[in-house]
């Protein structure tokens, strides 16, 4: 007995010791992608002027990632389903870590972001197969502590990778200048790659999975041709080339949803469209995204180009912004999600609108002459409402059911994407295009579109499902 015990108990220890190696290992993929998303918001203005890449780069630095990554995702998760999900976390880390160390050499604005859509891309490959991995290996106790962990490191995580690429550059490394940003990625896949391939159960995927190619392609036409006629628009004045992309872009969309209706094995399940709170969730979150994205890169461009602050200072003042962040996501974590439902996706709404609108009459009284010691508060408040409505998602699985489930999570992680994508180029689009009136004028031009995009996403929060999933 006290032998058998002893095994038991033993074997239960390395099960619990493996769960967690292969929880942090999940965390580090993820925490990196996160750090690429957020990490050029810092580095743009630094990147463009020393390669002399112009509004161009800037705008397409963080957008070509998260594009590609957004694009591919659900093709990513579904490639893990059929080819195995260690096969596919392995390939995507790997070839995230060759294309950062190809960012971090390059000579020219165009390799340079050719490198950024390989990392988003094999970001696509690497990011799904976690969580899959998670569900398979995870008793349900394990996984429940996993999703907690989630929100609040990830929120960590974001306030990281502004601060660190700050850092970076203040430091300027060898004489290296940004170009550490990228390459610490190269230190920290290679650690990866060596975890992984000790501690990842091995599966062989099944083979019988079908990829619909079609909905995989219109949805990355759709994408392409909506943001580049976005990006290209707003730098030659809406010619024909960037109203003919968009129409594209606009045509590829309608062609995508008919193709989910009637594929045999479509991209997101017609049920999950043709439910309330899901395709709610999914719409309202995509334009609070786009609009919170962009609001954080053009705060970041207003912080450098306009009061002249350094990448160090910048990630510095945007700091009371991300600890309001990480606050909500450990509240809500704690059990604020759990008591109060959708309310707290409104609550979040109602601090993002006072947050900017204070920000906003800050700028209208002190132009770029306004200290950063003084709207520190007001950005604080901005990212408690942030992390209030980054809960969105969350809430919108709440009426989805079992066998849903994995296409669901699926698809609004695909969504974010996109909508952090189109946010970024959207809010900087304009940004630039106000910027011919001053920086000032630029900001509060931004501010007031995203003002808008807030107010009209509120009365759409009563068409959510009032909890999240119940743990079972």
């Amino acid at each position: 007995m006290t032998t058998s015990t002893r095994s038991a108990t033993v074997s239960a220890h390395r099960s619990s010791r493996s769960m967690w190696a292969i929880l942090g290992l999940v965390l580090l993929a993820d925490a990196v992608d996160v750090i690429d998303a957020t990490i050029t918001n810092i580095a743009a203005p630094t990147i463009a002027r020393e390669l002399h890449g112009g509004e161009g780069l800037i705008r397409w630095l963080g957008t070509a990632y998260m594009l590609a990554m957004g694009v591919l995702l659900v093709v990513g998760g579904r490639l893990g389903d059929k080819f195995g999900q260690r096969r596919l976390f392995l390939v995507g880390l790997s070839g995230f870590t060759l294309a950062s160390a190809v960012a971090g050499l390059s000579p020219d604005p165009t390799l340079l972001i050719a490198a950024r859509v390989a990392q988003g891309a094999f970001g696509a490959l690497l990011i799904p197969q976690g969580m899959a991995i998670m569900v398979k290996a995870f008793t349900p106790e394990m996984l429940a502590k996993a999703f907690g962990l989630f929100g609040p490191v990830l929120g960590a995580t974001s306030i990281f990778g502004p601060v660190l690429a700050g850092l970076l550059i203040g430091a300027d490394l060898l004489g290296l200048s940004w170009r550490p940003i990228f390459l610490i990625n190269v230190v920290l896949g290679g650690i990866g790659l060596v975890v992984a391939t000790r501690i990842l159960p091995r599966d062989d995927g099944d083979r019988s999975t079908v990829i619909d190619g079609w909905g995989s392609g219109l949805l990355a036409a759709t994408m392409f041709g909506l943001l580049y006629g976005l990006i290209e628009g707003s730098s030659t004045g809406w010619n024909a080339t960037a109203v003919t992309s968009i129409a594209a872009g606009v045509l590829f969309l309608a062609a995508f949803v008919h193709r989910q209706r009637t594929a045999a094995d479509p991209l997101i399940k017609p049920s999950l469209l043709r439910n309330r709170g899901f395709s709610a969730g999914m719409l309202v979150g995509l334009a609070i995204f786009a609009a919170t994205t962009g609001l954080l890169y053009v705060l970041s461009l207003f912080l450098q180009e306009g009061l002249h602050a350094g990448p160090q200072q910048t990630s510095m003042a945007l700091l009371p912004l991300t600890v309001g962040i990480i606050a909500t996501a450990f509240a809500a974590m704690a059990g604020l999600m759990a008591k109060l439902g959708r309310t707290l996706i409104f609550l979040g709404l109602v601090g993002v609108l006072a947050g900017c609108a204070w920000i906003l009459a800050l700028v209208q009284h002190s132009g770029t002459e306004v200290s950063l010691w003084t709207l520190a508060p007001a950005l604080f408040v901005t990212g408690v409402g942030i992390g209030g409505i980054g809960m969105i998602y969350t809430i919108a699985l709440g009426d989805t059911a079992p066998d849903e489930a994995g296409s669901a999570s699926g698809s609004l992680s695909s969504i974010q994407q996109l909508a952090s994508g189109a946010g970024s180029a959207a809010v900087a689009t304009i940004f630039f295009h106000g910027a011919g009136s001053g920086l000032d004028h630029a900001l509060k031009l931004s501010l007031v579109v995203v003002l808008i995009v807030i107010a009209v996403s509120i009365p759409a929060v009563g068409l959510l499902p009032r909890r999240a999933p119940q743990e079972s």
